[in-house]
């Protein structure tokens, strides 16, 4: 297969601009609560109307990616994104904020279905590993990046005499006491020029393997009756929870126990918090080159949970930074469940594969429960849900009895 090293390109930058319109709501949260006068609860369904929309989408993207092919589900995902960003620039009402989020999440469920096989098609599956690798980096890194474009534009807009073409238009179409609604408009220009650079891109035809189809009606009624796939797709469904569970949540929790500026203080620490599980997710692959993958998960967990206590427990200076650690100890959690539940099952791993991101909707269902819990309690309390979801990934690290061991450096050669 000759590589199409533009095609990669491409790829790669679908997934920075994925990233940046996935992980901006822990910045978001607090401004969107105030807009909107919103309860916890009403706020835990901002994630839930994102992250739910992977639930709904993952298993039929399969279906339609075959049936439709990569282009075409590409176009479609990166213009639900457009449509949706300037529907709600444009009607600026809760009610299209949670449709529009709704369509957004839709939208990338769909690339993320599509872009990895067809990114081991363009690089040549020789070479699939490093890409992949590549391609985490790069979604880390525009983690890192939106929430800081997000501090920049609402520091910056409406200030006078700002000779910024990009922040005096922004200021002209966005309402004053709404700042935050301006990162929408990047959201919408960004997928516009993914829509214009995938319609004149050629894309290789991709050669499913048999371990990535999305299989039949009844392989997924198999998979479903299997315990071993229940409690895996539960273990994605805890990570995602808790990811979420704390990115989503620690602005406000920061504003609220430590009276830190969300616009400023608390969207750096968000993005610290992705900045960190990037590095972190270095290090998990130098780390796994040498200890066995249970390990690793377990000792990282513990980490995670110790992180977790200190950003809910300790004083404003600890909280701050204890909160954006906490990215560091989760980042290997997310690859290790999803290889460990591959490498479980002997077949059918392609559907397998879309039960698991089916997961993904941890992240919606978790944060209305933290809500829900919060407005009966406290945010406090509320968070410290995040505690069960951290003790079932860590029991995953027990329980789980793969096939295959990830393969490791012997320090010392046996004699």
């Amino acid at each position: 297969m000759k590589k199409n090293y533009i095609s990669v390109a491409l790829i790669l930058l679908a997934f920075f601009v994925i990233s940046f319109l996935s992980n901006i709501l822990g910045a978001l949260n607090p401004s969107v609560s105030s807009t909107y006068d919103l309860s916890e609860t009403m706020a835990g369904f901002l994630p839930f109307s994102f992250f739910i929309a992977y639930g709904i989408m993952s298993i039929p993207a399969g279906f339609m990616t075959e049936k439709y092919g990569e282009k075409k589900m590409m176009l479609f995902g990166f213009l639900l994104a457009f449509a949706a960003s300037l529907l709600f620039v444009g009607v600026p009402s809760f009610g299209v904020f949670l449709f529009s989020l709704f369509s957004i999440g839709s939208g990338m469920a769909i690339l993320q279905v599509v872009i990895n096989p067809l990114l081991r098609e363009s690089g040549g599956k020789e070479n699939y590993a490093f890409t992949s690798v590549i391609a985490q980096l790069i979604f880390g890194a525009a983690s890192f990046v939106s929430p800081l474009v997000y501090s920049w534009l609402v520091i910056n807009l409406g200030k006078d005499e700002n000779t910024n073409p990009v922040i005096n238009f922004l200021s002209s179409v966005t309402p004053t006491d709404m700042s935050w609604i301006s990162i929408y408009w990047i959201f919408a220009l960004f997928s516009l020029i993914m829509i214009a650079l995938i319609f004149f891109i050629k894309f290789p035809k991709v050669e499913l393997a048999e371990d990535e189809k999305v299989g039949t009606k009844d392989s997924y009624l198999a998979l479903f009756k299997d315990k071993t796939v229940i409690l895996f797709f539960f273990g994605i469904f805890a990570y995602v929870g808790v990811e979420q569970g704390i990115s989503y949540w620690m602005s406000k929790f920061l504003q609220t126990y430590h009276e830190y500026d969300y616009e400023t203080v608390g969207a750096v620490a968000v993005a610290n918090f992705w900045g960190l599980m990037t590095i972190g997710g270095i290090l998990g692959l130098v780390l796994l080159k040498f200890l066995d993958s249970k390990l690793v998960i377990k000792l990282f967990t513990l980490l995670a949970i110790f992180s977790l206590a200190f950003a809910l427990l300790g004083p404003a200076n600890i909280s701050l930074y204890a909160f954006q650690a906490s990215g560091f100890f989760l980042s290997v959690m997310y690859p290790i469940i999803f290889s460990l539940a591959l490498n479980s099952l002997r077949k059918h791993h392609g559907a397998f594969a879309g039960i698991l991101v089916s997961g993904i909707m941890g992240g919606a269902i978790v944060q209305l429960l933290i809500g829900f819990i919060s407005d009966l309690t406290s945010l406090k309390v509320g968070m410290f849900f995040n505690f069960i979801l951290l003790a079932y990934i860590l029991s995953i690290g027990f329980w789980a009895k793969p096939l295959v061991n990830n393969k490791t450096i012997e320090l010392k050669k046996k004699k």
